[in-house]
């Protein structure tokens, strides 16, 4: 068999800023892409091939850590981004099925965290890219459940379960992924699989992503599952530095024995066979003698590199000599002096650089943004298709009207101060006035709207920025001086007709929390502009200030929450402080429909409001918890998909009011009146006591979840005087109350979905740790050929606090547990019960925030006639 020749390697180009800048104005040659992934499954390392590929010294490694913790633990904990400019081979354009300005190619890249703690990180990253780096480790992506299959696998496991969720998170947001199945290294030098075992792995591997994908799929990308075939499948060692993809190996068999690169490509992958006594193709693993045939890839693909490897390891020199020889590599001296894994290492970064198989897939198959707007502006743009911003973010056009959406805020070296960091969809910003709009910015309202000058423009490079004069459409940017007027995103116009971007959602939520004080009084002001600099900092963190006084942090974890007191303490505030027990947050709801319409009376008696309330019906809550239905969405569109996937009536669809709290909460308000004067007149007021019930819930002043609130009737004074909102808001919340408090109130809890990998001799005392902490085993699952078992449970959100630190004491280190946001849960009991484990929680809560003890009676809000 003939060995293919090594890659002819793309021009490694040093680049400048402003060659940079020139690309910019050419959207057509502009990608755009997150690298995502489960943590430790290499995404840093990758990326770090690529800055190389640059011409960027990513000496050391890590080129995009940004803080000292971030190296200390080993993972990524912010996402960070650079620009990286690439010459691509003239030669190789022709692959390119989109339009292209030339072969110089501008590549935004951000690198986010793979930890599900800092998957807010991971959001921020993905709305302002059109695609997605999807890194899959090639032996734990092989033994990871998606659903149902189970395969062997080595005796340190991870579940991919954050894997789903990056694609998901991708796919919403309308992100065209690739896949990069990393750490081949391992799998050939730690697994010693035969090549057909390799192979296999990678298939289910890549089906279990497919999988995900068509799960998740949404008609507007199109068929986005990935396939080495296509393309879209790289396979590489981010340690080692190299890679490939089938196209290269294609590309090189086909100038060697001239046939078509297009079918070679494809019988590289699946079950296509090659009979080398007949020099012909067969879908059959034997020919008609029965012996059996070796596959496609595996023959000459893996065969190849199995023989390197081999050969390098096994310390034979003459072998290695003829290797190179036949392969046409030349090294150095000192090159050829070295021994065993480095030697592999240098010949293997010849054979097949990572960089190259990695800037091939990116050109080719993922977006520009002047393909990719076309696409995403209805995920994307709130207001109407055809208005001036709607159709400049379509076309990409750096002459249209200025539309740039803000994902994240980012520290500068300027202590307090802070880049907002985003995406020019529309348009070309420059230094001077723009319309900031707030995410609660509605059009025609002053609302949350600043008019504010931009100060400077800025290119994010990893660890440094360059100053930039302005960036067209297309473009990642990073802003300065707008900081004072946006808390964490938003959208900048020059248009005055101008919509919001769709605000992102995130796949978790801050559901562990603590109190935070300052040692020394005197340091309160410093510990209250922390808290509005850490909100800043961090996309989803939550800091508040009760009516109390009491300051409370809430995060997605233990992790989370961690870093995030250290960057108060030590940067943000910078002051000494002290943190409570974590505090955990609920929500409150109802279990049945009231039984009666609650009745409240104005304090001057002349108006008088009836409200019922009712569940929302889980199905529902979650949809508006997911965007999927929205204050903003049509009206009648909206009406029409609760009427035929939730069972509403049409008519009450349409008379939805609001939605609260926060007028985007799993709580409506609807108008169910008939022919009752002056509504419109009171409609704000009722709006707005709806949403201070809402936010804070008659049993232990909590947010409510999942609750209907249906307005029945409503007797209102002649006089517009004596029906305004003085009198109508305090009545609207104090009806909310009581109609809640008829429809039996429900406390609900957050709660974990734990998964643990541990050995069998272990299961017993993971059982232990669970029940003792009111977990529920949902499944136990074992893999095949390991004594490895994945064991998921439901943990309480307020009993996992140390989890992790009780499994691996009891289990002597052998269980490995990892824990996200899964559901809100119903505690036991009513809060109404006395002596329930719900009535015990609501007290400790009211203690906690200084509130009367006991939940105050029906009476307090229910009037008679």
């Amino acid at each position: 068999m003939t060995r293919p020749q090594p890659c002819q390697s793309h021009r490694m180009v040093k680049f400048s800023v402003d060659e940079i800048r020139g690309l910019m104005e050419r959207p057509t040659n502009i990608r755009n892409l997150s690298v995502i992934a489960h943590v430790d499954h290499g995404k840093t390392t990758l990326t770090d091939t690529l800055i190389s590929k640059a011409g960027i010294s990513a000496h050391g490694g890590r080129y995009m850590d940004t803080r000292p913790d971030e190296k200390d633990r080993g993972i990524t904990i912010k996402s960070t981004a650079i620009s990286l400019y690439f010459k691509f081979p003239d030669a190789d354009l022709e692959a390119v099925q989109q339009k292209t300005d030339g072969s110089d190619f501008l590549i935004n890249l951000i690198d986010s965290p793979g930890h599900v703690d800092f998957s807010s990180e991971v959001t921020a990253a993905l709305r302002v890219t059109d695609g997605a780096l999807v890194v899959v480790d090639a032996i734990d992506g092989a033994c990871v459940q998606t659903e149902t299959v189970t395969t062997a696998c080595p005796s340190i496991l991870r579940p991919l379960t954050q894997q789903r969720q990056v694609l998901r998170q991708a796919l919403s947001e309308r992100i065209k992924p690739v896949v990069v199945v990393n750490k081949l290294d391992r799998a050939l030098l730690e697994l010693k699989s035969s090549k057909e075992e390799l192979y296999q792995s990678f298939s289910r591997t890549l089906k279990n992503v497919n999988r995900a994908i068509s799960t998740y799929s949404d008609p507007a990308l199109g068929d986005v599952q990935v396939s080495p075939e296509r393309g879209t499948v790289a396979f590489a060692s981010a340690i080692q530095g190299w890679g490939f993809t089938l196209r290269q190996f294609a590309d090189r068999y086909a100038r060697k024995f001239g046939v078509d690169k297009d079918k070679m490509m494809r019988r590289l992958w699946g079950d296509h066979f090659f009979n080398p006594w007949t020099k012909k193709w067969t879908t059959q693993g034997r020919d008609a003698e029965g012996k059996p045939l070796q596959r496609s890839f595996n023959m000459f693909v893996l065969d190849p590199i199995f023989r390197i490897f081999r050969t390098v390891l096994d310390s034979d020199e003459e072998g290695v000599g003829s290797i190179l020889e036949k392969l046409d590599i030349t090294l150095t001296q000192p090159q050829r002096a070295a021994e065993g894994k480095e030697l592999l290492k240098t010949i293997m970064q010849k054979f097949a650089p990572a960089g190259d198989a990695l800037l091939d897939m990116v050109v080719i198959h993922l977006p520009s943004p002047a393909t990719a707007q076309r696409y995403r502006v209805e995920s994307l743009y709130e207001g109407p298709m055809d208005d001036e911003s709607a159709i400049g973010i379509r076309d990409c056009d750096p002459a249209g009207p200025l539309v740039v959406y803000i994902s994240k805020m980012v520290p500068t070296s300027d202590k307090g101060r802070f880049y907002a960091f985003g995406r020019v969809f529309s348009g070309t910003v420059r230094s001077g006035v723009v319309r900031i709009q707030g995410p609660r910015y509605v059009p025609g309202r002053p609302d949350d709207l600043f008019v504010k000058s931009i100060q400077r423009i800025v290119l994010m490079m990893g660890r440094t920025v360059e100053p930039l004069e302005d960036c067209p459409a297309g473009n990642i940017v990073g802003l300065l001086g707008i900081d004072r007027f946006l808390l964490k995103s938003g959208t900048l116009t020059t248009s005055d007709t101008a919509h919001n971007m769709r605000v992102m959602k995130f796949s978790v939520a801050p559901v562990v929390q603590v109190a935070v004080e300052v040692k020394n009084p005197a340091d309160l002001p410093k510990l209250v502009e922390g808290l509005k600099r850490l909100s800043m900092a961090d996309s989803l963190v939550q800091a508040s200030t009760s009516e109390s006084g009491e300051h409370v942090i809430g995060a997605a974890g233990e992790l989370h929450l961690e870093v995030c007191l250290k960057d108060l303490a030590d940067a943000l505030a910078g002051v000494p402080l002290k943190t409570s027990r974590p505090i955990v947050p609920y929500r409150e709801s109802v279990e049945v429909e009231s039984p009666v319409a609650a009745l409240a009376k104005s304090a001057n008696k002349h108006n008088r409001l009836y409200v019922k309330a009712m569940p929302l019906g889980e199905a529902l809550t979650q949809a508006v918890e997911g965007g999927h239905v929205a204050a903003h969405d049509d009206f009648k569109s909206r009406a029409r998909l609760l009427a035929d996937e939730h069972g509403w009536d049409v008519n009450d669809a349409r008379k939805i009011w609001a939605f609260g709290p926060d007028s985007s909460g799993p709580n409506v308000l609807v108008n169910a009146t008939q022919g009752v004067a002056y509504m419109s007149e009171i409609k704000d007021s009722c709006v707005s006591g709806f949403q201070w019930a809402t936010k804070q819930g008659v049993c232990a002043e909590e947010p409510m979840r999942g609750v209907r609130f249906n307005i029945l009737d409503v007797m209102l004074h002649g006089d517009a005087i004596h029906r305004g909102g003085s009198q109508v808001i305090p009545t609207m919340r104090r009806v909310v109350y009581a109609a809640s408090l008829l429809a039996r109130p429900v406390l609900q809890e957050p709660v974990f979905l734990v998964e643990v990998q541990c050995p069998d001799t272990a299961i017993g005392r993971v059982y232990d740790c669970l029940s003792a902490r009111r977990g529920e085993v949902v499944s136990e699952e074992r893999r095949v050929g390991t004594p490895m078992y994945t064991i998921k449970a439901h943990v309480p959100v307020s009993e996992s606090f140390g989890l992790n630190a009780a499994l691996r004491g009891a289990t002597s280190g052998k269980a490995f547990p990892q824990s996200a946001f899964h559901h809100w849960a119903a505690v036991s009991g009513s809060p109404l019960d006395e002596g329930s484990k719900a009535e015990d929680i609501v007290a400790r809560i009211r203690a906690r925030k200084g509130l009367s003890p006991g939940i105050p009676a029906l009476e307090k809000y229910l009037d008679q006639l």
